[in-house]
């Protein structure tokens, strides 16, 4: 796994988004200062007989105010699905994390209240 800081661009303290979608939502937080961190933790989801983690799930944000976790999920509805497990699976072992899911129209909404709709 690559070191976060490798993911950054730099002189920007800012990091490098998977997604325009993620980008849009972290300017969309700073304009409401809310505090966010981009994909400061990941989860082990799966191990293998040696304890080695098979599959993990790193929620795209962090809202360190509202001890919050955001996925935002723009896919499409056939790797949704998936997602959707990696989801399940994270509420069953880590039930203390507290994590909301904005899919595509949760999103689309969003933007359309704040006027940044294109």
């Amino acid at each position: 796994m690559a070191d976060r800081t490798e993911l950054r661009d730099a002189p920007s303290t800012r990091p490098r988004f998977a997604h325009a979608s993620e980008e849009e939502l972290a300017r969309l937080l700073d304009f409401y200062g809310i505090r966010w961190e981009y994909e400061p933790r990941s989860f082990p989801l799966e191990r293998d007989a040696e304890g080695r983690v098979t599959e993990s799930f790193s929620p795209d944000f962090y809202l360190p105010d509202f001890d919050l976790y955001i996925e935002l999920t723009t896919l499409k509805q056939s790797l949704v699905t998936r997602k959707n497990r990696k989801v399940r699976r994270l509420r069953e072992l880590y039930p203390e994390v507290k994590l909301k899911i904005f899919y595509g129209r949760d999103y689309r909404s969003l933007l359309f209240k704040y006027g940044l709709a294109r």
